[in-house]
């Protein structure tokens, strides 16, 4: 039976949590390069942009900025599967999700990575699409990872929802015109993904299950 329906996931604090492997990893590239790490509440504060952006913003100078994004995921990769698990529904979640809906994954995550942490987890093999970092020249909250991850699936549809945990992805599926429905599970508050989602719920688990009898966005 073909599916009508694309539900795309954000990763990081949506379907896992990799927050120790970002917190050593980011600890390790400035015990490499130098300078003073930020406190982890200012890491956390930040996760869901891409590295660059976030070692400018602690304040990494723009020409070495790269040295310390392949230092971080240099250390990450070794380190990522040990260290990151699938939040409490995730893996029903996504197994839900497929039974009804082409899905994919949208995410500000190195593409290569990423695919290795879901094989790990033994999902991957749901995903009909995974779009990273390198992907795209316009990160979230830009539309492009959406348009993008469309562009690859062969479905046409009208029912095509974003699910994540912060206001960039929300913002991004808002730019790409598809549903925008928050997790309050992960790193941005319920308060900020109310005034930017179509819906917000607890868990990627109950927002399947809203999206699945949801009307056509």
């Amino acid at each position: 039976m073909e599916k009508e329906m694309i539900i795309l996931f954000d990763l990081d604090g949506t379907l896992i949590d990799s927050t120790e492997a970002i917190l050593e990893s980011f600890a390790m590239a400035y015990a490499v390069l130098g300078g003073e790490a930020p406190p982890e509440w200012k890491i956390k504060a930040e996760i869901g942009h891409p590295l660059d952006h976030m070692f400018a913003t602690f304040g990494i100078a723009e020409e070495v900025v790269w040295e310390y994004v392949a230092v971080y995921k240099n250390h990450y990769r070794m380190i990522s599967c040990e260290k990151t698990h699938l939040l409490p529904g995730a893996r029903e979640a996504v197994m839900q999700a497929y039974s009804h809906a082409v899905l994919g994954v949208v995410t500000t995550k190195t593409a290569k990575y990423s695919v290795e942490l879901l094989e790990h987890m033994g999902l991957m093999d749901y995903f009909d699409v995974l779009i990273g970092r390198e992907d795209v020249r316009f990160p979230k909250p830009h539309p492009e990872p959406i348009e993008k991850a469309l562009a690859k699936l062969p479905t046409v549809t009208d029912r095509i929802w974003m699910v994540g945990d912060t206001c960039m992805d929300m913002q991004c599926a808002r730019e790409a015109k598809v549903g925008a429905v928050g997790v309050a599970c992960g790193y941005g508050s319920q308060e900020k993904l109310a005034a930017c989602s179509d819906k917000v719920c607890q868990s990627a688990r109950e927002a399947v299950a809203f999206i699945v009898h949801a009307e056509p966005y």
